[in-house]
């Protein structure tokens, strides 16, 4: 037995594929094309056991669900970051809502380029449901388009399943942002039962590859949420009906109090990625850095039910430049390694 490392999705891009993006060139499927490929290369050779495509050809985490969709206004939610800049999600103009791409097309693409597992990764149901306006839309009601968002959800993730993803990741990474912006907790009870009205579709064998994400945001060298605490969080985020967790811990100022509230609320059917490399850290971990915090999470979770990840993805935006690319995968090859010498120090 070992403990099972994940990357949790996104990369920077590199140089020539931004340049493509800025541009509008013709050229832009050939630069996405070509840093997929690189990025598969480069995950493999820092021994990477399981691979992702780092988002390349995504314009994010969020939206990518959404091209080629007619029937959104530019000026949707707004998510404010700490060092005050803000991203705006597209708002909902008319029904009904789909998908115009699913998951399953990036495992697909990758899969051709290699034959080690890859991970797909998706948004939550529950951010979506944040396209719709506050005002209802004229012959589209908010509960006609919760019916669609449903539907549309639970077959991105089964395209991904289809596809022969090794395991599917829901980014839910509005949910700790959620208790910033209402502190009664509402919009997360919220946000909880939307998913779980997704994943109670999923049979308990298909719900072991599936996985959610949480972060307080991770954009151009900042967060939104990490102000709140994990320990209002976590009851809430474990009631969802998925067989993985992964959890932003490296950058958490007393991890091992956040440790003490996963394992009060661990269940035995789960398995929970501790976040050992900070993305929004410039400096590279050590593997002995890495080694040391998986050892103070396996005091805490039993080594059957743990495994190691990056806090968050390294440039959730495609162009968020903050961190280079060569810092990303120094700092995921350092994830590698340091979860082998935890493994090791166990007696694995």
């Amino acid at each position: 037995m070992t403990i099972p490392t994940e990357p949790i999705g996104s990369l920077p891009r590199p140089p020539e594929l931004l340049a493509a993006l800025s541009a509008h060139s013709e050229e832009l499927e050939h630069r996405q094309n070509h840093a997929v490929a690189d990025t598969l290369a480069r995950l493999e050779g820092a021994g990477c056991p399981v691979l992702v495509d780092g988002d390349q050809a995504k314009p994010d985490v969020l939206t990518y669900p959404l091209a080629g969709s007619a029937a959104l206004a530019p000026d949707g939610a707004v998510i404010p970051y700490d060092d005050g800049h803000t991203r705006q999600l597209p708002r909902l103009t008319g029904g009904p809502f789909r998908y115009g791409l699913r998951a399953g097309t990036y495992v697909r693409a990758a899969k051709k380029r290699t034959d080690l597992p890859v991970k797909a990764t998706v948004i939550a149901p529950s951010a979506l449901s944040l396209l719709y306006p506050t005002e209802p839309l004229d012959g589209y009601s908010r509960e006609a388009f919760l019916a669609d968002l449903v539907d549309e959800a639970e077959a991105d993730i089964r395209d991904a399943l289809d596809a022969g993803a090794h395991s599917v990741q829901l980014d839910c990474g509005l949910a700790r942002l959620t208790l910033k912006l209402d502190p009664s907790g509402g919009v997360l009870d919220h946000f909880i039962a939307l998913d779980n009205s997704v994943l109670e579709r999923f049979t308990r064998e298909e719900r072991a590859r599936i996985g959610a994400h949480t972060y307080p945001g991770a954009d151009q060298g900042s967060t939104h949420s990490l102000d709140i605490d994990y320990a209002d969080l976590l009851p809430k985020l474990f009631q969802l009906k998925v067989g993985n967790f992964y959890l932003q811990l490296a950058s958490e100022p007393d991890p091992e109090r956040v440790l003490k509230v996963v394992a009060g609320h661990l269940r035995p059917d789960i398995r929970v990625f501790v976040g050992v490399t900070d993305p929004l850290d410039p400096r590279f971990e050590t593997p002995e850095q890495v080694r040391d915090r998986v050892l103070a999470a396996a005091r805490h979770i039993p080594v059957t039910q743990l495994g190691t990840c990056d806090d968050a993805g390294f440039a959730t935006y495609a162009d968020d430049s903050t961190l280079s690319r060569d810092t990303a995968f120094a700092k995921i090859e350092a994830r590698v390694k340091g979860t082998e010498l935890a493994a090791t120090a166990l007696g694995l």
